[in-house]
């Protein structure tokens, strides 16, 4: 009999479309629906209806360790121009112990809103990590 046991979540991979998928930390996997009160004057009951109404999605955060040379995070985010910038499809999966996803959390049109670097410390004894934050236009999960 097999004991099935909760995943861990230090154990995931990151597709973004850049050239480095390693990252140290994914923040703001979530998303709500407002909900929408609503009475109608002749309702025989005196309660509100609530109905469901618009999705929100959380910004999603990504933080990795700062590298010589790479500038991806800055170069992403200077293709912003008024109107226009290079919205990416972002797959965020947790892995099992033999490197397959089982949780897959798909974020649809994603573009860079905030980069933001390391903080300085001359009596730190850290390693230097860099986030980006990234608005999107829908997430979807398959727990598969």
């Amino acid at each position: 009999m097999a004991i099935n046991y909760p995943l861990s979540v230090f154990h995931f991979q990151v597709e973004w479309g850049g050239t480095r998928v390693g990252f140290t930390e994914v923040s703001g996997l979530d998303f709500d629906v407002q909900a929408i009160d609503y009475r109608e004057g002749s309702y025989l009951d005196y309660q509100v209806t609530k109905m469901p109404g618009i999705p929100k999605f959380s910004n999603i955060t990504l933080k990795r360790g700062i590298m010589k040379g790479d500038n991806e995070f800055y170069q992403w985010l200077t293709t912003i121009k008024l109107n226009d910038v290079e919205r990416r499809d972002i797959t965020i999966s947790l892995l099992n112990e033999d490197h397959d996803p089982v949780v897959t959390w798909n974020v649809k049109d994603a573009w860079p809103c905030k980069v933001q670097g390391p903080s300085l410390k001359s009596t730190g004894n850290e390693v230097a990590v860099e986030s980006i934050e990234l608005c999107h236009e829908g997430l979807t999960v398959d727990n598969s």
